[in-house]
C-alpha cells in the first residue's frame, strides 16, 4: 500500500511519500518498485516494522531482498515477537528499488512503514541552473545611482536604532549576587 502524490519535476528538493505493506502468511511477500516513466532517483527508506494486533507469540523474521543485477542474497532486518520485541525503529536504512521484503518465519500480520523518496535528477537540475544564471547575467549589475546610498543610510538607522533599544532594556545596576535567593526579588538573609 502506498499514497501517492504527482511529483513536480521543477522542484530542487526531495519529494517524499507515505509507503507502507503489511506481510502475513497470505502474503508473505511485497516488492517495491518503480516505473521507468520517472526520470529521478528513487530511494526508500525505511522507518519502522512492528507486528499487527493478531500477531501469535512466536518469532517474526522480516528479511530484505535487494535486486542488484545476479546477487539476490536475503538480509534479516528484524526479529520481532508480541511478548519481547513487537515493534522495531529501521531508521537509517535507505534502499534503491526494485527491493523484496519476505516474512521468512511467522505468521504475522507485520507492517513495514517508510517513505519513497523521489530526488531530481542531477543533468536535468543542472539546465535548470545554468538558465537562471543566463537570466541573472542578463539582469543590470549596478542599482540606479541614488537608490543604494539611500538604501545604505536606512540601513545603519535601523541597525543604530535596534543597538539603541537593546542598550535601553540592558539593566543598568550591577547584576544580582550569587547565593541563596538572588534573582528571584528576596533580599539575602541577614548573617549571623
Amino acid at each position: 500500500m502506498s499514497f501517492t502524490d504527482s511529483t513536480d519535476s521543477g522542484s530542487d528538493r526531495p519529494v517524499s511519500v507515505l509507503w507502507g505493506c503489511e506481510l502475513s502468511s497470505a502474503r508473505s511477500s511485497c516488492t517495491f518498485r518503480v516505473t521507468d516513466d520517472w526520470r529521478c532517483e528513487q530511494q526508500l527508506v525505511l522507518r519502522t516494522v512492528c507486528l499487527g494486533e493478531t500477531a501469535r507469540d512466536e518469532f517474526h523474521v522480516l528479511e530484505v531482498l535487494a535486486e542488484d543485477g545476479d546477487s539476490q542474497t536475503p538480509v534479516p532486518l528484524a526479529t520481532l515477537k508480541p511478548s519481547v520485541l513487537p515493534s522495531a525503529s529501521l531508521s537509517g536504512v535507505e534502499l534503491t528499488p526494485p527491493v523484496t521484503f519476505r516474512l521468512r518465519a511467522g505468521s504475522g500480520p507485520v507492517y513495514v512503514s517508510g517513505q519513497h523518496v523521489s530526488i531530481m535528477d542531477l543533468s536535468s537540475g543542472e539546465e535548470e541552473e545554468e538558465e537562471e544564471e543566463e537570466a541573472a547575467d542578463e539582469a543590470p549589475k549596478k542599482p540606479p545611482k541614488g537608490s543604494g546610498a539611500q538604501k545604505g543610510g536606512t540601513a545603519k538607522k535601523r541597525k543604530r536604532e535596534k543597538e539603541e533599544e537593546l542598550n535601553s532594556l540592558a539593566p543598568e545596576g550591577p547584576p544580582p549576587a550569587k547565593g541563596r535567593g538572588a534573582g528571584r526579588g528576596r533580599k539575602a538573609a541577614p548573617k549571623k
